[in-house]
């Protein structure tokens, strides 16, 4: 049983509470020989929910070694994320199917939530750190060769929905229970309005990677930022997003369809130097990742610990908020939340603990300490 935290539940948060844990999940009571371990004065959030990870630790979930894939996964666990979606980047059909099968074990062995492709399937006006070369349409066939090659352990795919193709490759998606998210997009709103209408639910870090703003032109964030049935993906380091741009989305969106992610690299929780993203180069310096070659910002250097610490400290997000948005949400969004996503009875022990400055002090997944509190 732990005993003092502010404990943060759905309807709202309880000063002094306690969590008790049954082997791996949630217990709505104790036993009267319960262990007890006295975490007064910490917070005690669910655990954090990551829907767009590239990797970290040095390791990159599109090119490692299954031991380098779980060395990322155990990266981000010691910074609260017990739940993580491997993505991968625009690479050669068959590669990316290759890879499709690798992480799809590792999905089978419960490692990682499921898959998520970023690319081929975007707009080279809108690549970001995607190589030009390698993209193409979202034609359904080939959309479907890398479902299959998940075996069911797809996620979501980011399109570009205004490119040929891409309305067909949404209600594909859709029809398999394949997230379809738009981004690295040059749609205008009113594409953007068609390709919600068939099926797509999630905008892929929204601002990054789409026309901005306007006016006249409202684009593809007015239409995502609007619309009820969609669930729109937030960087929040500090580098992506103006803390403007982020106030607008909760305004808009509200607490209940924002996710927040990372957008991670190898160089999340490693460190500043060279990494490789897909077949392009990239520099880490002071935290922030960039193309070599065109200077174009690639994925970050975030974790999902510091993302929470940053809402709460400098965006001043109420927690409950955060929570939502870090752990509920993202749960809600894969399925998941009849099992994760919230500290209530019958879920899973999963569950970080945060001192007063929100900074890590524990982290538990499936009822075993990754960071115990009591080490630290």
């Amino acid at each position: 049983m732990l005993s003092g935290a502010s404990v943060v539940l759905p309807t709202g948060t309880v000063k002094d509470g306690q969590v008790v844990i049954d082997g791996t999940r949630i217990a709505g009571s104790a036993p009267e020989n319960a262990q007890v371990i006295d975490v007064t004065g910490l917070w005690a959030v669910p655990g954090f929910v990551d829907i767009h990870n590239h990797g970290g630790g040095g390791a990159s979930f599109t090119s490692g070694t299954v031991d380098d894939v779980l060395h990322g996964i155990h990266t981000h666990r010691l910074h609260g994320t017990t739940t993580l979606v491997a993505s991968t980047v625009t690479g050669d059909m068959d590669f990316l199917a290759q890879r499709a099968g690798l992480l799809s074990e590792l999905a089978e062995q419960g490692d990682i939530a499921g898959i998520h492709f970023e690319g081929p399937f975007i707009s080279p006006c809108r690549k970001g750190a995607h190589s030009e070369e390698l993209l193409r349409d979202p034609d359904p066939a080939e959309v479907r060769k890398l479902i299959d090659a998940a075996r069911g352990r797809a996620t979501m795919v980011t399109l570009a929905t205004e490119l040929p193709g891409g309305i067909d490759s949404v209600r594909l998606l859709t029809e398999h229970g394949v997230i379809a998210a738009i981004g690295h997009t040059d749609a205008t709103y009113e594409q953007t309005v068609e390709a919600i209408d068939a099926g797509a639910t999630v905008a892929t870090h929204l601002f990054n990677a789409m026309p901005a703003l306007g006016h006249r032109t409202p684009g593809p964030i007015a239409a995502l930022l609007e619309d009820e049935r969609i669930t729109v993906e937030l960087i929040n380091d500090g580098t992506h997003l103006h803390p403007a741009s982020l106030q607008l989305a909760f305004h808009h969106a509200r607490a209940g369809r924002v996710a927040f992610i990372t957008d991670a690299m190898d160089a999340a929780g490693f460190g500043d130097g060279r990494y490789m993203l897909g077949p392009l180069e990239v520099e880490v310096s002071e935290g922030v990742a960039r193309l070599v070659e065109g200077g174009s910002i690639a994925g970050s250097t975030l974790t999902l610990d510091r993302a929470f610490q940053r809402a709460v400290t400098v965006d001043r997000l109420p927690v409950e908020d955060v929570v939502a948005a870090i752990s509920a949400n993202p749960a809600k969004l894969l399925g998941l939340d009849d099992r994760i996503g919230s500290l209530e009875p019958g879920k899973d022990a999963d569950l970080v603990l945060l001192d007063h400055q929100f900074s890590l002090k524990g982290v538990m997944r499936r009822g075993e300490w990754v960071v115990d509190p009591q080490l630290g």
